[in-house]
Parts: structure tokens; C-alpha cells; sequence
């Protein structure tokens, strides 16, 4: 399935900020998972030269957004809890790879768990979150 093609045809154009960090879904399957992978930007680098944690969750919600949608059949929804747990540094062009799942759906509300590695397969952060639907 082109998770794209599925995302555009249910909800129109991604977000600006899925698009600027130059997300990629690679899979979805529906009511469970979605895997996105998103190249570490200069621009996302901390004086440290690695991604900057802030950047780091960003990805995760590019990803945990996308997945609330599709499962809850809405474009309206909202983050009221992110988590994030950083086990390692990842630098500029490496990937950063992130599969989010669903752990319990209800009809307005969504809880999601995530893990992001790098090109190497080594765990970069972990992360949980709660949306809402909003409309």
C-alpha cells in the first residue's frame, strides 16, 4: 500500500512539518503500525553535532500524527501527552527510523508507543503518547 497516496487521498497535502524534515512513510499497516524514516539535517544538528532531543520528539510526532489520523478516521487531532526516553546520540547523515504502534484505541482517544533507530539498528529514543480527537 502506498501509505502516502492512502494519507493524501484521506485527509489531502501532509503537513508542513512532516514535510520539512523530509519524512518518508515506508509502511503502514492499518489499525496497528506505521514506519517513517527521516534523514538527520544539518539543520536539526545541536552545537554537539547530533540531532537536538527537541528534533528528536518532533520526528516521533511526525510519525504518532499520521497514525491517529489514519486510525481514527480524522483529520482533527491533538497531542496530550508525549513522552520520550533518549538512549543514544545520532548524527547528521545517518536516518532516523521510527515505528509507532497502537496500544489502545478508543473513540476519541488514542495511546501510541514508538521506537527510532539508526542506520545501524542500534536504539536511538523511545517514546509514548497519548491524542485526542478533536472534531
Amino acid at each position: 500500500m502506498d501509505v502516502k497516496l492512502y494519507y493524501e487521498k484521506s485527509f489531502g497535502e501532509l503537513p508542513n512539518c512532516f514535510q520539512t524534515m523530509n519524512a518518508e512513510f515506508l509502511k503502514y499497516v492499518p489499525d496497528e503500525s506505521i514506519s517513517v524514516v527521516l534523514p538527520v539535517l544539518e539543520e536539526h544538528l545541536n552545537p554537539g553535532g547530533a540531532m537536538q532531543g527537541g528534533f528528536i520528539t518532533a520526528a516521533f510526532d511526525n510519525v504518532f500524527g499520521p497514525l491517529a489520523q489514519l486510525t481514527l478516521q480524522s483529520f482533527g487531532v491533538a497531542t496530550i501527552m508525549l513522552s520520550t526516553n533518549y538512549h543514544r546520540p545520532i548524527f547528521s547523515g545517518d536516518n532516523i527510523k521510527i515505528t509507532a504502534e497502537v496500544k489502545m484505541k478508543g473513540r476519541t482517544m488514542i495511546h501510541m508507543i514508538a521506537e527510532a533507530y539508526n542506520n545501524e539498528g542500534k536504539l536511538i529514543a523511545t517514546a509514548n503518547t497519548t491524542y485526542v480527537k478533536t472534531n
